[in-house]
């Protein structure tokens, strides 16, 4: 910011340098672009500092100034020292973009938690993780890890999501409406409109969308992209906000959520077929050891009779010698 009124001067000056000069000192000329430029505003532009612009914003966020911010990777690493554990091949590239986008939401100044955040995130979190492979609750430390590695108490998480469902149930989407454009505090939908009404830097995120979709579900929309986005837009009108991103992510939800449940039935057909050829080599094993039975059942019915035969011999053996005395 500071060389960009130097900038202008430094253009100028060149720019006059290769200008053909006034010829006979003809009056008109048109004048320098430096005299178009107030002393008052290059000054201000040299002797400006981080935080102290006379803006609203400023004066809001401007303590922020030259905070120290965590960064993604020291968040990753966070997460993997709390995990512990290698991610599955599968979900790691998903778990690595949920960890760095979350986070980055999170250190913005503009960024607030509400209840339908935190419903966002957990859906979120359910339809990533459900079917990840659970050995001894491994995918329950995975989601312990992240929340952990965004500093956020996951008690306090699920209490928040917990509550708006709970408030939500058994309402109709005219009642939904109807708290999103009141603005009071009657009800928590209700207050929490009034709060991102009143704030005019209020930041959007993707798990704000995620819960609005949720809380669709709740009261009874048909969970189809073509049905919720209409509603996504006169849901956030009513909030007095932009619309465009929570219809954006609404679709990418549905989208990333038919990919999964694809992969699912993929990943079920393989247990399936992993099950069948494991029971096929089990009859195998069976039938080999069975027949294995038998033979040896045959062999030491073969002993038994040339024991018996023996005997036999032996007695005949010692009646002819008991004869011949």
């Amino acid at each position: 910011m500071r060389f960009s009124a130097l900038s202008v001067i430094a253009l100028a000056s060149s720019a006059s340098a290769f200008a053909p000069s006034s010829v006979g000192g003809r009056s008109g000329a048109a004048p320098s672009p430096l005299k178009a430029l107030e002393l008052d505003d290059i000054m201000s532009e040299i002797n400006y500092k981080p935080g102290q612009a006379d803006t609203s914003f400023a004066k809001r966020f401007g303590h922020l100034a030259g905070a120290e911010v965590r960064t993604v990777g020291d968040a990753f690493a966070e997460f993997s020292s709390e995990f512990g554990l290698s991610v599955n091949a599968l979900y790691k590239n998903m778990v690595t973009d949920l960890v760095g986008t979350t986070h980055l939401v999170m250190v913005n100044a503009r960024f607030t938690r509400d209840p339908i955040w935190s419903l966002g995130v957990l859906e979120s979190l359910d339809m990533l993780l459900k079917n990840y492979p659970d050995e001894e609750g491994v995918a329950e430390r995975l989601v312990s890890a992240f929340f952990k590695s965004m500093k956020l108490d996951e008690d306090e998480i699920r209490s928040e999501a917990k509550m708006i469902v709970d408030w939500a149930t058994g309402k109709t989407k005219e009642e939904i409406e109807e708290a999103l454009a009141t603005g009071s505090t009657s009800t928590p939908l209700s207050e929490i409109a009034a709060g991102i009404k009143s704030d005019e830097f209020w930041m959007y995120s993707r798990y704000f969308g995620l819960g609005m979709v949720k809380l669709m579900e709740t009261v009874g929309i048909e969970q189809d992209k073509d049905e919720v986005y209409p509603v996504m837009e006169d849901w956030m009108s009513k909030l007095g906000k932009s619309h465009i991103s929570a219809c954006a992510d609404s679709d990418l939800y549905f989208r990333v959520k038919s990919k999964i449940e694809m992969m699912e039935t993929l990943m079920k057909e393989i247990e399936i077929r992993e099950k069948k050829k494991m029971a096929e080599r089990l009859e195998r094993k069976a039938e080999m050891a069975l027949a294995a039975a038998e033979r040896e059942e045959e062999m030491q019915a073969e002993i038994d009779k040339e024991s018996e035969l023996k005997k036999v011999r032996e007695r005949a053996a010692e009646i002819n010698a008991e004869t011949k005395v």
